[in-house]
C-alpha cells in the first residue's frame, strides 16, 4: 500500500518508524522484504538521526502530537532528506495536520492515511481506562474492516450480569465508527453492508481454553518452551541456534495445528528425509561437473533451509515430548475431566475435588496446580469463600491470591452467589462421534460459535444484532425484530462470505486453530479471529494477576508471541 502511493521506485530510500509500527511491521515482513521494495535503511523517528539529505524519506508513523513534531524537527529548520513520504497509521486530526502543513507543506510529496491501526492493547479493572481502552480497539477493528474493505453485520455476546456489558458497548462503539467511516470513505458515496459478520466475544464466555495444557503443536510449543519473539533456541550438534517459527517456515505452517501425537508420527520420516538429501549431496559433490556448478549451487540454499527446517521440528518434537512425558501427562487426565465434566469412557465427572485432588497431592509447579484449581472453580460455576481459601492455601499462594481472585475482573464466576444474575454456561455440541484422544477431548467454545454463526444457528436472546446483517448472514432460530430480511440457510452463504470474531481480553491458539478448521470445513465462508492478543497459559496468569495492582498499570505484553 505504501509502495503504490510513492512515486520513488528507482531510488533506495529510508524508512522512518515510531515505536508502534516498528512492531506493527515487524509481525508481518522481515528485512529482505523491504530492502526488496528499495528500502535501504530503517531509523527510529524518536532517535537523533544523521541528515542524509540526497535520500527521499518514508514516514510510518501514528498521527499523534509527538510524532508530528519529531517529523517537523526534521525539516525545521534544514530538511534531512530530500522529501517526506508521510503514512499514518489511522485517521490524523485536523489541528496536527495543519500543524504539519504549515511548517513542512513543501517538503512532502504524499500524506496518506491507510488505516492499519490494529496492534493489541488490553483492559484495566479502572472504568476511565476501560472506556479509554475501549475506544482504542473500536478503532483498530474499524481500520481492520476497512483493510479488507468489509462492512460486516455486527452481533455480541449478551451477558445476564449487568457488569459485564464490554462486548455490547464495543459492538456499539464499533457499528457507529463503522458507518462514520463508509459514509467517509475515498469515492464520496455511502458504502452497502459486505457478505460479512463481525462477532464479538468477551473471554468471559470460555475461560477454560486458555487454562488447559493444550497438546497441539504450536499452542503446546509457546505452553511449554520460552519462545520469545516467535524464536525457539536448540542445540545441534553442540552449538546453540535459534529459528523462527513464522509462515516462511513451510514446516511449521504444516505441523503447527496438529496433535503432538500426529506429529511426533512425522518424525521417523523427517529423519530418513534429511539423511537421504545428505546421502544425495555427498554423491552429487562427487559428480559436480564444471556445466553443472551453477544449477547445484543455485539449489543449495534451498537443500540447506528444508535439512534446517526438519532439523528444527526434530529438535522442537523431542523438546515438547520431554515435558510431556515428564509432567503435562500426569495433569492432562485431571484437566479434560473437569473440562470437559466427564472422564473418556463418558462418564459424568460427579466429585470434582476427587479429580483435583491428586494434582493438588503431586510435586508439580505451583502455576500448574493454579491452573488445575482455576479448571475446578470454573467446572462449579464458582466455589465458597471458605472452600477457596482452603485451596488457595494449599497451593500456598496466599499473599498471590490475585491468580485465582481477578478472573472476577472479566466476568468470570470465582466465588459461588445465589445471584439473580447466575452466570449460565453456553450450550455445547454434541461431538461424541469424533474421534478424539483421550487427553485432548475438549474443544474450545469458539468453534461451537463458529460453526453455528456459519450455519445461521446463532440464538439472537444471546447474540443480539447491534446492526442489521446482510441477507447472506441473517439467520437464527429466534427472530429479531430489528431484522427485516428473510433468514437464510447455510447453502446461501456464498462464496467470499467472511465471519469476522473478535474476543475481547486475549485469544488462545486453541481457538486461533478452530478459526483454520472451521474455514476448512466451510468453502463459502472464511473465518478470521483476532483479539486484544495472543494468549499463553502463563502470560495470561500473569496478566490476571496484574489486573489488581493500580487502576493506571498496563498489562506487560512485550512477552507475547
Amino acid at each position: 500500500t505504501i509502495r503504490s502511493h510513492c512515486n520513488i521506485i528507482n531510488d533506495s530510500q529510508i524508512l522512518i518508524l515510531d515505536q508502534f509500527t516498528t512492531r506493527l511491521l515487524s509481525s508481518c515482513c522481515k528485512m529482505s522484504n523491504l530492502m526488496s521494495e528499495g528500502i535501504t535503511i530503517v531509523e527510529d523517528l524518536h532517535k537523533n538521526r544523521e541528515p542524509v539529505p540526497e535520500m527521499k524519506a518514508i514516514y510510518f508513523m501514528r498521527p499523534t502530537a509527538e510524532c508530528i513534531d519529531k517529523f517537523i524537527d526534521d525539516f525545521k529548520p534544514k530538511p534531512k532528506y530530500k522529501a517526506a513520504f508521510v503514512f499514518f497509521t489511522d485517521y490524523c486530526p485536523d489541528d496536527l495536520f495543519d500543524k504539519m502543513k504549515k511548517n513542512c507543506a513543501k517538503h512532502i510529496k504524499v500524506c496518506k492515511e491507510i488505516n492499519i491501526s490494529f496492534l493489541p492493547l488490553l483492559y484495566s479493572p479502572s472504568s476511565k481506562d476501560r472506556d479509554q481502552t475501549l475506544e482504542t480497539i473500536a478503532n483498530q477493528i474499524v481500520t481492520l474492516c476497512a483493510t479488507l474493505d468489509e462492512y460486516p453485520g455486527v452481533r455480541y455476546k449478551k451477558y445476564s450480569q449487568p457488569d459485564s456489558a464490554n462486548g455490547n458497548k464495543l459492538a456499539e462503539l464499533v457499528d457507529n465508527k463503522l458507518a462514520r467511516h463508509y459514509e467517509l470513505d475515498d469515492n464520496s458515496k455511502k458504502k452497502g453492508k459486505t457478505p460479512a459478520l463481525l462477532l464479538i466475544v468477551d473471554r468471559a464466555l470460555d475461560p477454560v481454553s486458555p487454562v488447559l495444557h493444550e497438546l497441539t503443536y504450536q499452542a503446546m510449543a509457546y505452553d511449554l518452551i520460552p519462545i520469545k519473539d516467535n524464536t525457539y533456541e536448540y542445540d545441534t550438534d553442540g552449538s546453540k541456534k535459534e529459528a523462527l517459527l513464522n509462515e516462511e517456515d513451510e514446516l511449521w505452517v504444516k505441523l503447527r495445528h496438529m496433535h503432538i501425537a500426529e506429529v511426533t508420527g512425522q518424525i521417523p520420516k523427517l529423519v530418513k528425509e534429511i539423511s537421504a538429501s545428505r546421502d544425495e549431496k555427498k554423491q552429487a559433490d562427487g559428480k559436480i561437473t564444471i556445466g553443472g556448478l551453477s544449477q547445484v549451487m543455485k539449489k543449495m540454499p534451498g537443500f540447506r533451509k528444508q535439512v534446517t527446517q526438519k532439523t528444527v521440528h526434530i529438535s522442537l518434537a523431542e523438546d515438547l515430548m520431554n515435558h510431556y512425558q515428564k509432567n503435562v501427562e500426569k495433569l492432562c487426565k485431571a484437566e479434560q475431566d473437569l473440562a470437559v465434566g466427564a472422564d473418556a469412557d463418558g462418564q459424568k465427572v460427579k466429585d470434582p475435588m476427587r479429580t483435583l485432588l491428586p494434582v493438588l497431592l503431586h510435586p508439580h509447579d505451583t502455576t500448574d496446580k493454579i491452573r488445575a484449581v482455576l479448571l475446578y472453580i470454573f467446572s462449579l460455576n464458582g466455589t465458597t469463600a471458605e472452600n477457596l481459601n482452603k485451596l488457595i492455601q494449599h497451593v500456598k499462594i496466599e499473599e498471590e491470591s490475585g491468580y485465582i481472585l481477578n478472573w472476577e475482573h472479566l466476568g468470570v464466576p470465582i466465588l459461588s452467589t445465589p445471584s439473580m444474575f447466575s452466570f449460565r454456561k453456553p450450550s455445547r455440541r454434541d461431538r461424541s462421534d469424533q474421534e478424539t484422544y483421550n487427553v485432548s477431548r475438549w474443544t474450545p467454545v469458539i468453534k461451537d460459535i463458529m460453526e453455528d454463526a456459519v450455519e445461521n444457528k446463532l440464538d439472537v436472546k444471546d447474540w443480539p444484532y447491534q446492526s442489521e446483517c446482510p441477507s447472506a448472514w441473517n439467520g437464527s432460530r429466534a427472530v429479531s425484530a430489528r431484522q427485516k430480511h428473510k433468514g437464510s440457510s447455510p447453502d446461501d452463504l456464498r462464496s467470499g462470505s467472511r465471519l469476522i470474531v473478535f474476543v475481547l481480553g486475549g485469544v488462545s491458539y486453541s481457538e486461533m486453530r478452530c478459526a483454520y478448521e472451521v474455514t476448512h470445513a466451510n468453502k463459502s465462508c472464511e473465518v478470521i479471529i483476532g483479539s486484544t492478543h495472543i494468549l499463553t497459559p502463563r502470560g495470561l496468569l500473569e496478566d490476571i494477576y496484574n489486573l489488581g495492582k493500580q487502576p493506571m498499570e498496563s498489562f506487560n505484553i512485550e512477552d507475547k508471541p
